[in-house]
């Protein structure tokens, strides 16, 4: 899209944003560093000392950036504060915020400066934006689905790569680190993990990959993602160095059909928590319940980690423009895991699998 039809679409989410703040009775929004500032502005702030933060009241939008990096900001419809090192940018974000009641603040936002504005604004009442943003950015536009469909072929490209590589005699580091590359090489601007997981380590599922060397035998849970244009990637697969056992295959198939029945669950109006049900549902009927140890997913857009989550207790229904991983996985202390892993979007009547590789259990030298 060009700069025109991008400013467009950030000038919509501002006014939305206004209609918000004005329904949930906020009277100035303050984002620093995280997703919600370039999700308004398209800038997404350095996480310095140096303070940048967008106030937006119902007349205004300043985007408050250090004078050093200013220029790395593009035209929006929003006005630029940039402030010089001898400036106090808290008092300049102090005087756009005068008059407000009630500031809604990133999460984000270091609080070396909430502390500082709550002391240069002592009658204004402070409480968390992510309500708010919350509602603006769960459900995805089609630009949004467009941008996490990229993101996902990019990574569904890697997997293929990765079928035909050898395994085998490598470290877990010296894999991952060809698995972060491949991913800048299929179009990511950033690789922002790779799970490497051979193995008894295959049993940790967010385990760092080290320097245990790969062997026939193992199972490797490889799971890695980055950000394309503003938007995350996020996949699972697993890989059997040489024929998988008895116990292992038959422990796979059960996987693959509570990530296919919990996927199959999948269409609006379904809570959240009945995802993670049909998945756990498959996976305790074949004797493998205590072994799956964390929720069946977790929501994806700008950030890799966002509502809404799949997890017992969440009772939120799923709803049209939603996009969320399925990832049930078995895990086997000491000997072996697993996990199969797409990111999804709800559609109008049901599921769109938004990651396209085979899902079977791979096998490699």
């Amino acid at each position: 899209m060009n700069l025109r039809t991008v400013n467009a679409t950030r000038a919509a989410r501002i006014e939305r944003t206004r209609s918000v703040m004005e329904t949930v009775g906020v009277d100035a929004l303050a984002l620093s560093v995280g997703s919600d500032l370039p999700y308004l502005t398209g800038y997404r702030a350095m996480a310095t000392e140096r303070l940048t933060m967008l106030i937006v009241t119902a007349t205004a939008a300043d985007l408050v950036v250090p004078e050093l990096e200013a220029p790395r900001v593009e035209p929006g419809p929003f006005d630029v504060v940039a402030w010089a090192e001898t400036d106090d940018p808290i008092a300049i974000v102090s005087s756009l915020a005068s008059g407000a009641q009630t500031v809604a603040i990133g999460d984000q936002a270091w609080a070396v400066f909430l502390v500082r504005l709550q002391q240069a604004l002592p009658e204004t009442s402070f409480q968390s934006a992510t309500p708010l943003m919350r509602t603006l950015r769960i459900r995805k536009d089609e630009a949004e689905l467009a941008a996490l469909r990229a993101a996902a072929a990019d990574v569904d490209r890697v997997v293929a790569h990765l079928a035909t590589t050898d395994f085998a005699g490598r470290s877990e580091r010296d894999l991952s680190r060809e698995i972060r590359d491949l991913t800048l090489a299929e179009g990511h601007q950033e690789a922002t993990f790779a799970i490497v997981a051979s193995g008894p380590n295959g049993a940790s599922p967010h385990h760092e990959a080290g320097d245990r060397i790969i062997e026939p035998g193992d199972l490797v849970v490889v799971d890695f993602g980055g950000r394309r244009d503003g938007y995350a990637s996020d996949t699972t697969r697993t890989f059997a160095v040489g024929e998988p056992g008895d116990e292992q295959a038959t422990a796979y198939q059960v996987l693959h059909a509570a990530q296919v029945a919990a996927c199959d669950a999948v269409r609006p109006g379904v809570a959240a928590q009945e995802i993670d049900r049909v998945a756990r549902a498959v996976i305790s009927a074949a004797g493998y319940g205590d072994r799956f140890i964390h929720r069946t997913g977790h929501g994806i857009g700008m950030d890799g980690h966002e509502d809404p989550y799949l997890v017992a207790g969440n009772t939120e229904r799923v709803d049209q423009g939603m996009a969320f991983s399925i990832e049930p996985g078995i895990y086997t202390s000491g000997s072996w895991g697993m996990r199969i892993e797409d990111i999804v979007a709800v559609t109008a009547t049901g599921v769109e699998r938004l990651n396209r590789s085979d899902r079977r259990l791979y096998v490699v030298g």
